[in-house]
């Protein structure tokens, strides 16, 4: 759909513009990499360009650039809502539904500027005038840099849109080894790569800045590990004592539950962690072959994604979701069997 619309895009971002970025609650490197990336690109063309992110994100991401000039919506309020109220355009990033972007849905859903949504999640809701949906991409950040392919400016692109475009295609590829990873997103890194991203420096600035209480949380998360083996599961809990316990910060578990998945024998993941802010227990899931964690996600807890990544939640105790989660396997053992055949 958005192709045919590009000359409508294009004739609109022809006018500086007031324009809105947002991410979805809780960012990762895919949704702060696209939305920053988006944000150069436009503040190059002389638009005035804000990301507003619902929340906090992790440190692992706060050297990005364009970082300093991000809108926090939980501690700005006020002039977050200010931005929305007189944007011309908003464009959401990485999450296809209002209910994603946590407390700033209200705002987005009573705002009637223009809307742009790229996104590469599954069933996306139709609130945007432009919708660019695409769940066999990598990354948002892919499309990122598919749609300022399409404005013609591919080659126009600068070593700060670059880092960040790369972050988000790195992070949601689980570093290229994902099926999602194709010979096109391989195409677009190594033009990434020439027009100034630092593959090297970027992955150790997300991966390799280890503090050693988030080691010794993983060390807890490894011992909190359970297998079924029979159902190919294994599944891991951190309780908010545990995550106190070793000084919890905003990502500190970003990956954790694909130690899950990397046993022999398991193609279902799923990780547990306890919330008492938000009265949550927040959930991870990750697959292999054709067992669909969204699908499973979206039955039971709440939740979606993609077929072999998604995310759920509960607001049971930890103990009585992870009750509820070892009751429903045996219904998909047969799915379950089959995926691990195929694999």
């Amino acid at each position: 759909m958005i192709k045919a619309q590009i000359p409508e895009i294009k004739d609109l971002l022809r006018r500086p513009q007031s324009i809105v970025i947002v991410p979805h609650k809780n960012p990762d490197g895919d949704a702060m990499g696209s939305t920053l990336g988006l944000y150069h690109y436009l503040k190059a063309y002389g638009h005035d360009a804000t990301v507003i992110a619902p929340n906090d994100y992790p440190d692992f991401l706060k050297w990005l650039p364009g970082d300093d000039s991000v809108v926090i919506f939980e501690n700005q309020a006020e002039e977050s809502q200010a931005l929305i109220d007189t944007a011309d355009l908003i464009f959401t990033l990485d999450f296809n539904a209002f209910h994603r972007a946590g407390d700033m849905a209200k705002s987005l859903e009573q705002s009637d500027c223009t809307k742009i949504m790229i996104d590469h999640h599954q069933q996306p809701d139709d609130y945007a005038k432009y919708t660019y949906s695409d769940v066999r991409m990598s990354s948002t950040c892919e499309m990122v840099y598919n749609f300022i392919d399409m404005l013609g400016d591919a080659n126009e692109i600068t070593s700060n849109m670059a880092t960040c475009l790369y972050v988000g295609i790195m992070t949601d590829t689980g570093s290229f080894r994902f099926p999602s990873t194709t010979s096109r997103t391989h195409e677009v890194i190594s033009h990434l790569i020439a027009k100034g991203a630092n593959n090297a420096q970027i992955h150790n600035n997300v991966f390799d800045t280890n503090s050693y209480s988030r080691l010794q949380l993983l060390g807890r998360a490894m011992q909190n590990l359970k297998v079924i083996p029979e159902l190919g599961t294994a599944y891991i809990t951190l309780s908010q004592a545990e995550l106190d316990e070793f000084n919890f910060k905003k990502g500190d578990t970003e990956g954790f539950v694909n130690y899950g998945l990397s046993l022999k024998g398991i193609i279902f993941a799923a990780m547990f962690t306890e919330n008492k802010q938000e009265n949550i227990i927040k959930i991870s899931f990750r697959s292999k072959g054709s067992f669909s964690v969204n699908q499973f996600s979206r039955s039971h807890f709440n939740g979606g994604g993609h077929d072999n990544a998604a995310g759920g939640r509960s607001e049971d105790s930890l103990e009585a979701t992870i009750d509820k989660f070892i009751s429903i396997l045996p219904q998909y053992k047969e799915e379950l069997s089959q995926a691990l055949k195929e694999h």
